[in-house]
């Protein structure tokens, strides 16, 4: 039964379509107009905005969605998907209240690029490519945080280009990121039922390999945007 593939086909390959029709520079800002018109304005403590964009901000977020599902590709346990989920959480929760706190940036066509990148790591750790090609296993919950903490910093180099005023600063920065894990709750949530369900079938396996490759893809046409950005712009 091979309609789950198809259809996980399709909702990757769409978007894929849709970004290469888009300009470089589009891909380091991931910030829509009336979000920037309201951070811009914006000049004191402002709980439930905040907690709305960050949840909006994860939901949207295709690249930190692929990485994820990457993530959880291959774990059936649920205690597995608590554990990588929570250190994903913890990566990116540090470096995107210490990037902004602290005025830590990076040129975010770099960061995207590296954000791109972690996408290709996961696909080709799902394939079993380090063991076959370079006969060794990378600690995968180490490679999870770590690539965390790059997604944060994503996170807070976007937020740093609005010049948040400092004023309740940590308190909208909390709400902020309290948001981005509801938001990644709620897709997770969505993931992991589409997940179980195509489990039930054998074209899980059968095109597990196909799907990872198209998981490595949409990470290599992502970093590829992103180092044409920065060769234009940066």
């Amino acid at each position: 039964m091979t309609f789950p593939i198809l259809r996980l086909a399709r909702l990757i390959s769409v978007p894929l379509f849709l970004l290469l029709l888009i300009s470089p520079s589009v891909f380091a800002h991931g910030v829509d107009a009336n979000t920037e018109r309201f951070l811009l304005a914006n000049q004191g403590l402002a709980i439930g905005p905040f907690l709305y964009i960050g949840a909006k901000h994860m939901v949207t977020g295709y690249d930190h969605l692929l990485f994820l599902i990457g993530v959880i590709f291959f774990l059936f346990r649920t205690r597995d998907v608590l554990t990588y989920v929570s250190l994903f959480t913890l990566g990116h929760s540090l470096t995107l209240l210490f990037g902004v706190l602290n005025n830590m940036a990076v040129n975010p066509f770099l960061i995207d690029a590296i954000i791109g990148l972690s996408i290709v790591y996961k696909g080709f750790d799902n394939l079993g490519g380090f063991r076959r090609l370079f006969g060794f296993q990378p600690n995968t919950k180490i490679a999870v945080m770590v690539f965390g903490l790059f997604h944060g910093f994503g996170l807070a180099t976007k937020l740093q280009d609005f010049s948040l005023p400092q004023a309740e600063l940590w308190k909208n920065l909390l709400a902020f990121n309290v948001g981005v894990e509801l938001g990644q709750f709620v897709a997770l949530l969505f993931i992991l039922i589409a997940l179980d369900f195509w489990r039930r079938h054998e074209s899980f396996y059968r095109f597990s390999t196909a799907t990872n490759t198209l998981l490595m893809t949409g990470g290599l046409i992502l970093f590829g945007y992103q180092i044409t950005g920065y060769l234009i712009n940066g």
